[in-house]
This record gives C-alpha cells, structure tokens and sequence, in this order.
C-alpha cells in the first residue's frame, strides 16, 4: 500500500512538472514576441523630405529614401539605413550639404554618426571626404579618427588622419597631415 501511494505522489508530480514546462514555453514565447516588438523601430519613414524652420526661414533640409526610429529603446535613436543628404542655409541663404551613405542620430547626447562616403560641400566650396565623421550638433563640432581629405577653394588640398573642427571650419585641428597649401605674401 505504502509502495502504491508513493507511485501515485510521483505520477502526480511528474503530471504537474510536465503542465508546468508547456505553460512555460507558451510564456516563452511571448516573452519572445514581446522582445521581437522591443527590438523593431517605433516607426518608418520612408521617402524623407523634412524642413526645419525658424522664424519663418528655412533652417535645414533633410532627405531620406528611409529612417527608422527607435525613440523606444532606454538610449534612443533614429537610424538611415540608406543615407542622408542634408542641407544648412545660413542667415545670408548660402547654403552647406552633407552626404552620407548611412547616419545614426543619437537623441539624447545631439550627436550624429555619419558612416560610409562622407561628405560635406560648404557653401564657399570647401570639400571634406571621409569614411566616418562625428557631428556634435549641440557643440556645433566635427570630429573623426579616420582618414579624411579636405579640399579648399583655393586648391589647397589636405590628407591626415584624425580632426577634430568647429562646423565652419575657421578651427580645424588635425592630427596628422599632408598637403598642399597656398600662403599670401
């Protein structure tokens, strides 16, 4: 009798343990719908062509054939899988572009990662290439580690690796260069 019980107990437990594993795997799966939302942007956009606007003027032009946002994520960020192209006008209409075949804009620092064939065309003709190039857009600096080459409208021509400059140019630090430069007398 002791021997018939004690199977009972057990079958019983072995019956719960089981229903147990199966509802947790319908919870597993889930839990995994859940992450897969998470990990999806909050939202697409496609075909971007967004203005900014102050006082009545235009600011900047940003287009885009795709930006995803992931504003729902705990460090939030827009992502342009396939690039930028962006455009600054200053008070006097002039106007400066950046290209860039991807970008990251990451939301709470103000900082954007500008990635493969980088450019910026300034409006004075000034010509900056580069593989990647960080834009501090709160500090209003560019910066970079890699590679880059710098063409000003004088002809002057400039190749370093690594700079660090304010976003007109007038402060350009880098550290290490070769080039051509044309002096004044």
């Amino acid at each position: 009798m002791i021997f018939r019980n004690t199977f009972i107990y057990k079958s019983i437990a072995v019956c719960l343990f089981t229903a147990m594993l199966f509802s947790c795997e319908g919870n597993l799966k889930e839990v995994k719908e859940m992450e897969k939302d998470f990990l999806e942007p909050q939202s697409k956009v496609y075909d971007l062509n967004l203005f900014y606007t102050d006082s009545g003027s235009v600011r900047a032009n940003l287009r885009s054939p795709e930006m995803l946002d992931y504003s729902n994520r705990k460090f939030p960020f827009r992502e342009f899988p396939q690039g930028i192209e962006l455009d600054f006008f200053e008070q006097d209409s002039s106007k400066n572009t950046v290209y860039s075949d991807y970008a990251i804009q990451y939301l709470e620092t103000g900082l954007i990662d500008l990635r493969k064939n980088v450019k910026i065309v300034t409006s004075d003709s000034t010509i900056l290439r580069g593989p990647q190039l960080y834009w501090d857009q709160q500090q209003e600096w560019l910066f970079t580690d890699y590679s880059y080459s710098l063409q000003l409208p004088n002809g002057a021509r400039n190749e370093g690796e690594g700079f660090d400059s304010d976003q007109k140019f007038n402060t350009f630090n880098s550290r290490s260069n070769t080039g051509i430069q044309y002096i004044q007398d």
